[in-house]
């Protein structure tokens, strides 16, 4: 005990002055490391202040210096930024029609600081619904369902456009606006296909009638040109008798020719070829001359003229 009564105790002043030390340094170290924000590549940043609230001024990329404990960074992301939204909207012919529009948003770097007091930085959930619905609702009105298919790129222009108008009033710029889907309701679908299987029927009856029509009258044209044929024939044999002896002979060279040609080997008698000369009446077969008539000088070939000639001087005794 008596150790301890002769301990000699540090000055006061000493001790309160390595106090401060710590102090003051733990100040300094804080105000050193909070004093300083930096602003990424693609951010834009504003500050609040304890006493006079948001500034104006909006701090672009780099590192900037601030009051700590005064003041506060809110960053922003000026970066167009995807958003999907689907509405179910009304056709002019009161078709229900469900779209889904996909758009780019970003915000005015300028207005940040107003954009932050009148919308705060969920800026995008608060105002792009509402929009876009209402803008959808608005254009698609004034078209039919078949016209907001044929006119897609009309009506995707005209949505952007009064969807830029109506999002420059928040300060946000639309990049892009695009319809990534449009459909319609089941019961327009089924009449859709209903019209499409229809007009195909009628396509395809039409295509009957036509056949038809054109079969007759191939069945006109063939019946008239047989018509014609036999009448020239009678007219032929009834002139002169020898026309059926001068087919018999051309219809039996046809089979001795065919029957040469082949590999087999038949043998068959002249009634079978047709080649019954004796039969033919050779006094009544036309001279060269006479044949050259039925057929015409220009008509006639003449090696089926020579060959007459001499199947008709083989055939005469």
């Amino acid at each position: 005990m008596n150790s301890l009564k002769n301990m000699k105790l540090p000055p006061t002043k000493a001790i309160s002055g390595a106090i401060n030390l710590i102090v003051g340094g733990s100040v300094l170290t804080y105000a050193a490391a909070n004093s300083l924000f930096n602003v990424e590549g693609g951010h834009r940043a504003i500050v609040f202040n304890r006493f006079v609230g948001i500034k104006d001024t909006v701090y672009e990329e780099g590192t900037h210096i601030m009051i700590p404990w005064v003041e506060r960074v809110m960053d922003y992301d000026v970066r167009a930024k995807p958003n999907m939204i689907t509405s179910t909207s009304g056709s002019r012919d009161l078709q229900m029609v469900n779209i889904s529009l996909r758009v780019l948003t970003r915000p005015v770097p300028s207005q940040l600081p107003l954009i932050y007091r009148t919308l705060g930085t969920d800026y995008a959930e608060r105002v792009l619904p509402s929009i876009i619905q209402e803008t959808l609702k608005s254009v698609v009105a004034q078209y039919n369902a078949s016209q907001l298919i044929t006119m897609r790129e009309v009506v995707s222009r005209e949505i952007r456009n009064s969807l830029t108008k109506r999002a420059l009033q928040f300060n946000l710029v639309l990049d892009d606006v695009s319809i990534t889907a449009l459909t319609f309701g089941k019961e327009y679908t089924a009449a859709i296909e209903a019209k499409q299987v229809a007009q195909q029927d009628a396509e395809r009856a039409k295509f009957v009638v036509d056949k038809a029509i054109q079969d007759k009258r191939s069945a006109i044209i063939r019946a008239e040109g047989e018509a014609l044929s036999a009448k020239l024939i009678g007219e032929a044999i009834q002139n002169n008798p020898a026309f059926l002896a001068l087919r018999r002979i051309e219809a039996a060279r046809d089979i001795s020719t065919t029957i040469a040609n082949s590999q087999n080997r038949v043998f068959l008698n002249t009634d079978s070829l047709l080649m019954n000369m004796n039969a033919i009446d050779t006094q009544s077969m036309p001279t060269k001359s006479a044949r050259r008539s039925w057929f015409g000088r220009s008509k006639a070939p003449k090696s089926i003229i020579n060959a007459d000639d001499e199947a008709v001087a083989s055939a005469k005794p």
